[in-house]
């Protein structure tokens, strides 16, 4: 019953957090200031926007790695967009020809099921993870694509799994977090968090690296976690619920945690945005904000898309509001991305817009596709990655246009 609930609630919030009733902001004309020039795009697969599954490429070792909801993953060039390997996930049944049903076997047919995926992909250095809305997890070779094992977990998988150098780290809908043998696929340990009675549809991909694990959750928290045990080194309160209704007490931390430096940001949907020191979980600073994207930063700011699709610029020291720019509410932006001095969002139009990152202003704007952008922007080195809702993938340079330009 609660899943029901969950995904009710998921489509409600989803449309208060874009366009919904509110009429979009209307694009005024503008000279761009940036050029855009189109490295590579492929035609990656099919996008499930149905289920609000957030797909995000990955990048590493000079590939890009990307699936589609129907169980494809491959992986291309970086540089020039060829593809070096495609392989589809399949889960081999029996067939029962007195009882005439299928059932999970062990012989093999050539209509064997496809594993719907889910949540993005995971990678580090030559192992690449992915999940599947039935709670299963596939570590691929990144060289070959061959599957090098899979396991099951509690629930389905609507975020990346994060592996490290020792375990491949994933969180489930069901607010737990699973720390799997990276060479292996045992289960190792598993954190659980309490859950809300509501909650947006979608988990947070977890932050890992060798010596931690960082993950929010749709309580409004966060937790540091020890990738060798799963024991908690500390967990902080990023929001409180408030409000008489469940819908008014959502403070889902739905963005993947971010770390620059000593210092570890997370935020939530009607909340609160936080800075944390790394190593004990201390507050820094908090600002009133509300957002279910991931976060950006530059080094000195932090950018934040806001559920109403401002976007803010906050000072990583203090906190304090660098700059704002409303010139695109309610258009159902993404999160923000940085690149090269510019922060980069999309909209539900297929718009990427461009601003200047020191001040906010109003940049540049280039229509991708019409079926428009709903999952997270990457950045590759000097390249933006855009994957729009038809599935093709789009690999970008953003340059200023100088008077010699013109």
């Amino acid at each position: 019953m609660r899943f029901l609930i969950v995904l009710a609630a998921s489509a409600v919030l989803a449309g208060c957090s874009s366009s919904g009733d509110l009429k979009p902001e209307k694009l005024l004309d503008i000279d761009n200031k940036v050029e855009f020039d189109q490295v590579w795009s492929k035609d990656a697969g099919s996008i499930d926007n149905k289920r609000y599954n957030l797909i995000q490429p990955a990048y590493s070792r000079g590939r890009v790695v990307l699936m589609d909801a129907r169980g494809y993953v491959s992986a291309y060039d970086s540089e020039t967009g060829d593809r070096l390997w495609r392989v589809r996930l399949k889960e081999p049944v029996t067939y029962d020809i007195e009882r005439r049903w299928y059932r999970p076997g062990t012989w093999m047919r050539k209509d064997d099921k496809p594993v719907p995926t889910s949540g993005g992909v995971g990678i580090f250095d030559d192992a690449v993870a992915v999940g599947s809305y039935e709670g299963q997890v596939f570590l691929l070779d990144a060289e070959t694509g061959e599957e090098r094992w899979r396991q099951q977990v509690s629930s389905e998988v609507l975020s990346a799994p994060q592996p490290n150098d020792d375990v491949v780290v994933v969180h489930t809908v069901d607010g737990k977090i699973h720390g799997l043998d990276l060479a292996t696929g045992e289960k190792r340990w598993q954190y659980d968090n309490p859950q809300a009675v509501l909650s947006l549809r979608g988990s947070a991909s977890p932050l890992v690296t060798p010596s931690m694990v960082v993950a929010g959750f749709d309580n409004g928290k966060i937790a540091a976690i020890n990738p060798d045990n799963g024991v908690a080194m500390w967990d902080q309160r990023v929001a409180i619920p408030k409000g008489r209704t469940e819908f008014e007490r959502v403070v889902d931390v739905d963005g993947t945690p971010l770390m620059v430096g000593d210092l570890i940001f997370a935020a939530s949907y009607q909340g609160r945005i936080v800075a944390l020191s790394r190593a004990a979980g201390r507050g820094i600073w908090a600002q009133d904000v509300s957002t279910h994207s991931n976060l950006a930063s530059n080094g000195s700011a932090v950018f934040v898309t806001t559920d109403d699709d401002s976007l803010v610029a906050f000072n990583i020291a203090n906190g304090e509001e660098v700059w704002t720019n409303d010139q695109m509410l309610h258009r159902s932006l993404t999160g923000p991305a940085y690149l090269s001095g510019f922060v980069v969002v999309a909209d539900a139009d297929g718009h990427l817009h461009v601003l200047d990152a020191s001040n906010g202003e109003y940049l540049a704007r280039k229509k991708i596709d019409g079926s428009g952008v709903n999952s997270p922007l990457s950045v590759m080195g000097d390249k933006l990655l855009v994957l729009d809702n038809d599935g093709r993938l789009h690999v970008l340079t953003l340059s200023e246009i100088t008077e010699q330009d013109d």
